[in-house]
């Protein structure tokens, strides 16, 4: 059996809708869709998420989102009557819905309900029964996927029907709505697949595969034919964004393999991801910016036992998370999305820090960007001196350099300003 998940721009209208369904009816091992909220149609269209995102916010401000909410209701209606979908019954369930938010449910019950209405819709023009997301996926409070969900799935799946299920949230063990991060309808997908035991999960999506570079970076970037789950998660934590780097852990153990397919060009290939791969050395180069800095140094700083954590706590407070660390015998370097904090936030974090540890020194600066070339067996190839030498002849600086952490990745610091120009001259010196 074959778990095939359509992401946002797959199911953005009914013509996309019915590319869908053609995909799905190609193959009957193709059993079990799970789908997105609808996408953006066009350029400056906004995505249905978003939207709901919006209305929420609305709410918390002491607002209706009635404004709002009728351009999603007004969405959705369109697409149901454009695949000759009774639109009654729908009606009834925005009507219930945005009634439901401007009660106060809350950001990730709304959030959650595009990829509700998105199954809704979808179920009734393919003929599949729906099955809720609520009522089979447990999320912890760490967000991570609770064991019961998958006997839950067992008892619920009968493998000689077909359904269609809302991916990106489940419930609570207390029987709340709650989402995954952004992207987490590939979580979804992945899920289902273990629970099943399927033979591939089916990633489709707007582009034919993951590419060794942004397309939109370097013109004609070459699609990876085969990565390792390991290369996938590394790509995905350095700013490829095609696959969420979650969605690995349900299906590790099983070994199930993913293959990522373009929903408008499903002749195409796509990217296999699959345990391991049999190509070594770099296999695609990324760059992640929008990233802010701390440094902070003081002298004997590690002398004192828990300071690191204590130090991460004192962020956590402040609301920052940081992405990737660096440390010195008395200095660490923290870089962080710098949409976790703005420059009061860092200034004030900046104060109570120095204060309460004795800092010598502390300062937050931003516009960074890091810079990844990730392949299975980095270690044993010469892909890290030329990235080095290719940054260095095009006059790209670095602000630090990751070599050894991992087997699959090496990574550099540059200026944000500069990350374009680094993949460029880097995709042409390892792929070019």
């Amino acid at each position: 059996m074959i778990v095939s998940k359509f992401g946002g721009s797959s199911v953005a209208d009914a013509d996309q809708i019915r590319k869908v369904k053609a995909i799905l009816e190609s193959d009957e091992r193709r059993r079990i869709a799970i789908v997105s909220a609808p996408g953006k149609r066009q350029k400056g269209d906004e995505k249905i998420t978003d939207l709901l995102y919006k209305c929420n916010s609305l709410v918390q401000k002491g607002l209706t989102c009635r404004p709002v909410f009728n351009e999603i209701s007004k969405r959705f209606v369109q697409i149901a009557q454009k695949l000759k979908i009774d639109d009654k019954k729908l009606s009834e369930r925005l009507d219930d819905i945005r009634c439901k938010i401007d009660a106060g449910r809350g950001a990730d019950y709304a959030a959650s309900r595009g990829e509700y209405l998105s199954a809704l819709v979808i179920s009734e023009f393919l003929g599949w029964e729906f099955l809720d997301a609520e009522d089979v996926i447990i999320i912890n409070q760490d967000s991570t996927v609770n064991e019961a969900t998958y006997q839950r799935l067992k008892e619920k799946l009968d493998p000689d029907r077909n359904y269609v299920i809302p991916g990106f949230y489940g419930e609570t063990e207390q029987g709340v709505v709650k989402t995954f991060t952004r992207g987490g309808s590939d979580i979804t997908g992945s899920i289902v697949a273990r629970a099943i035991n399927a033979e591939l999960y089916e990633n489709w999506t707007d582009v034919s595969g993951i590419y060794r570079a942004d397309p939109r970076i370097v013109e004609n970037a070459a699609v990876n034919p085969e990565l390792s789950y390991k290369e996938v998660r590394e790509l995905s934590d350095v700013g490829a964004t095609v696959f969420h780097e979650e969605a690995i852990a349900p299906i590790h153990e099983a070994g199930i393999p993913i293959v990522v397919k373009n929903t408008n060009r499903p002749e195409d290939p796509g990217t296999r991801i699959v345990p391991e791969s049999n190509d070594f050395g770099p296999t695609a180069v990324s760059a992640r910016g929008g990233l802010s800095r701390i440094r902070l140094r003081k002298l004997m700083l590690f002398k004192k036992y828990g300071m690191r954590h204590a130090l991460l706590t004192m962020l956590h407070i402040f609301g920052i998370r940081p992405s990737y660390s660096l440390f010195g015998i008395d200095s660490i370097v923290w870089f962080f999305d710098s949409k976790m904090a703005n420059d009061s936030v860092c200034q004030a974090m900046c104060e109570r820090l120095k204060k309460e540890f004795g800092l010598d020194s502390i300062e937050v600066d931003h516009g960074h960007a890091i810079l990844g070339v990730v392949g299975d067996g980095m270690s044993s190839s010469d892909a890290y001196l030329q990235t080095a030498m290719t940054l260095k002849e095009n006059g790209i600086a670095t602000t630090f350099v990751n070599y050894g952490a991992s087997d699959s990745s090496v990574l550099f610091g540059v200026k944000e300003a500069d990350a374009a120009a680094a993949v460029k001259a880097v995709y042409s010196r390892l792929f070019g």
